[in-house]
């Protein structure tokens, strides 16, 4: 089971990205999917999720302006970021429970918001 995440990039305060999370080995459509995101020296914090039937929850900091959305036909599940704010910056995974105290994670791709 592999999780590939990407999309992270440098943007200005106010801008978009949109990460992706492909994954390969599991029967995607499945599972459930969750953001985190990793500031350095600080504990990683859920984001959003996604459940298999498509169930979207949010952290409240990024309520409006983050949606989470899968494909299931590409194995892929994305998070698109509007209005970045400085504060969004951070390291984003994103993560699968494969069963009770099994759960894998992406590589992580670094996100940076500008003033």
């Amino acid at each position: 089971v592999q999780l590939q995440a990407s999309g992270g990039g440098l943007v200005q305060a106010g801008g978009s990205l949109r990460l992706s999370c492909a994954a390969s080995g599991i029967t995607f459509r499945l599972y459930a999917i969750r953001w985190y995101r990793q500031v350095l020296g600080k504990q990683r914090e859920l984001v959003a999720s996604i459940s298999s039937g498509g169930t979207t929850t949010y952290v409240d900091s990024v309520k409006g302006r983050f949606t989470v959305s899968r494909d299931n036909a590409k194995n892929t599940a994305y998070l698109q970021m509007n209005s970045l704010k400085p504060e969004d910056t951070a390291v984003y995974y994103c993560n699968v429970v494969i069963r009770v105290g099994v759960q894998i994670w992406g590589q992580g791709t670094l996100v940076t918001v500008s003033s």
